[in-house]
């Protein structure tokens, strides 16, 4: 079971969510708060293993309560649940530490997909959000400067065509279609080989490069020119 607290503004939006988890045989609701100031207690009081965060809220915001939360209590995971999925907002929240980003009309499904995808220690955006997030990126090469990036490291320059970190060419054609928003299945697809296969060279890649998810692959793979421009 996976120990989940709920904290939205709005109570109609904050009880459908709690009714709607309690659902879920995998999820355990353990608590809801109004805002961020609440959900700190709570968090505390209860120590989950996930919170689904709304954004804007009085008092103390979503952005401001995921990042207190993520640096007391790092065992517990954050997914954002909101109406908002601006740029700001976007960054904002992986900054501070998000593990997953939701629009609301995400449904039941979503959000146990989301739970269980940041309990392994990925990340989980919205389809809708890696676009524009992918978009942003392209077309700003300075804004991911405001998102987690692993830290830099000195390395010796590259030959020219050689990839970072060494990375291998296979590996380097892996990263790009996990930063075209492409799931194991589809790039196993798309290079024929099997999803174990691809889950291999994401390890390898993954080790080499100090990448801790998908996040932080889509970022690394624009800082370093692997990713294909839209």
């Amino acid at each position: 079971m996976t120990r989940v607290i709920v904290v939205d503004d709005q109570a109609v939006v904050r009880e459908g969510l709690v009714l709607l988890l309690g659902l879920l045989p995998e999820i355990e609701v353990v608590g809801a708060a109004g805002d961020g100031e609440a959900a700190l207690r709570l968090v505390e009081e209860e120590r989950p293993d996930v919170v689904l965060m709304d954004l804007r809220m009085p008092r103390m915001d979503g952005v401001e309560a995921t990042g207190r939360i993520r640096s007391a209590y790092p065992e517990t995971q954050v997914v954002v649940l909101t109406t908002y999925s601006d740029d700001e907002s976007v960054f904002a929240a992986l900054k501070a530490g998000a593990r997953g980003f939701l629009t609301k009309d995400a449904d039941s499904d979503d959000i146990a997909r989301a739970v269980a995808t940041v309990m392994r220690g990925d990340a989980q955006l919205d389809p809708t959000v890696q676009r524009r997030l992918l978009d942003t990126m392209s077309t700003s090469p300075s804004q991911p400067a405001t998102i987690p990036v692993p830290p830099a490291e000195t390395t010796t320059p590259a030959s020219p065509g050689a990839l970072p970190h060494g990375l291998t060419r296979r590996e380097g054609e892996v990263l790009a279609l996990i930063a075209d928003g492409l799931s194991n299945a589809e790039i196993a697809s798309r290079l024929h080989v099997t999803e174990a296969t691809v889950k291999t060279h994401i390890n390898n890649l993954f080790a080499k490069a100090h990448l801790r998810d998908r996040a932080q692959a889509v970022t690394y793979a624009f800082r370093h020119g692997i990713a294909h421009p839209h």
